[in-house]
């Protein structure tokens, strides 16, 4: 199957062989799904326009038809007022129709995949509070013993890099921009101990990850990333890392028209850290995609089970 996921600034796509658990094609691409949202609401014909070249440029690498396809999208969509007609001009331009999911579904949805890598890691994951910090949106997701308890924040690192301009402004007001999410965390702690473990996901962590092996957006590798660990205390160096190359090394090092977010994500993680309350996080690669692939994979073969089940009667 294919899932492909729209995120307010990249497309991803994973295309998957459930019966062997094989991954066959990875695409990625930075579309700016949010660029120029928070000031007019909509999303924009320009960012229309990359999606479907994307996608475009996506089944030109392989054959759509071949496979069942579930694509989904979420903040920058959903709170857009046109999202009904950026929709309808997707699938009539590409034949893709995407699903616009709930913060609470993305979540159970990123949940699952990452929950997965952690035990294919053999990582602790039965008591952890993951983060997934998106361009719209941040979602902070608290497991305990099969239980969950998520919220999305409509904090992300396009949405926050575009309504502040400079990291200076940006670092001014996160205490404000982030309240909500600290009552959140406060509220959980206030219930349940704290978790063991700190982990996660999206283009900011993952990117982090990839500078500290020094890897860069072309020889990214996944397989490198999860289950890196990432002190608190190093996001400032890599940070002044990345703002000290220049333009062109820059978007070398994190991907074109990245460099920005990236700088904004990083502030935003690092308070993160403190709200928490860890020194230290475990960044896993996988996410929405992946999770939309392992709860397909899971139905169809559910109801395979079924249906052999009637089969014996």
């Amino acid at each position: 199957m294919i899932a492909i996921d729209l995120g307010s600034n990249t497309l991803r796509v994973l295309a998957y062989d459930c019966q062997s658990k094989q991954t066959l094609y990875v695409y990625e691409k930075v579309v700016k799904t949010a660029d120029g949202l928070a000031d007019s609401g909509l999303i924009s014909n320009a960012a229309l326009l990359r999606v479907i070249d994307a996608i475009d440029e996506a089944k030109s690498q392989i054959d759509f038809s071949l496979h069942a396809i579930r694509a989904v999208t979420t903040e920058a969509v959903r709170s857009a007022s046109n999202a009904d007609e950026i929709l309808r001009q997707i699938l009539v331009m590409t034949g893709v129709s995407f699903e616009i999911i709930s913060g609470e579904k993305e979540a159970a949805l990123t949940l699952l995949a990452v929950e997965n890598r952690l035990s294919l890691l053999h990582l602790p994951s039965d008591d952890f509070v993951l983060v997934d910090i998106g361009g719209g949106s941040t979602e902070v997701i608290f497991y305990k013993q099969k239980q969950r308890v998520s919220r999305s924040f409509p904090v992300g690192i396009v949405t926050i890099a575009q309504r502040y301009k400079t990291l200076e402004t940006i670092g001014n007001a996160l205490a404000f921009e982030m309240h909500d999410m600290a009552l959140f965390i406060e509220e959980v702690y206030a219930i349940q101990s704290k978790p063991k473990a700190f982990v996660a996901t999206a283009g900011t962590p993952t990117t982090v990850a990839a500078m500290k092996h020094g890897l860069n957006y072309e020889n990214y590798d996944a397989d490198v990333i999860n289950g890196t660990t990432l002190e608190k205390e190093v996001l400032h160096f890599y940070l002044q890392k990345l703002l000290a190359l220049p333009f062109k090394e820059r978007e070398i090092a994190v991907g074109t028209g990245r460099s920005d977010l990236v700088a904004a994500g990083i502030l935003i993680y690092k308070y993160l850290y403190t709200l928490l309350g860890f020194r230290e996080c475990v960044v896993i690669d996988d996410g929405l995609r992946e999770g939309v692939v392992l709860d397909f994979c899971q139905k169809r073969a559910n109801l395979s089970d079924l249906k052999i089940k009637k089969s014996l009667f």
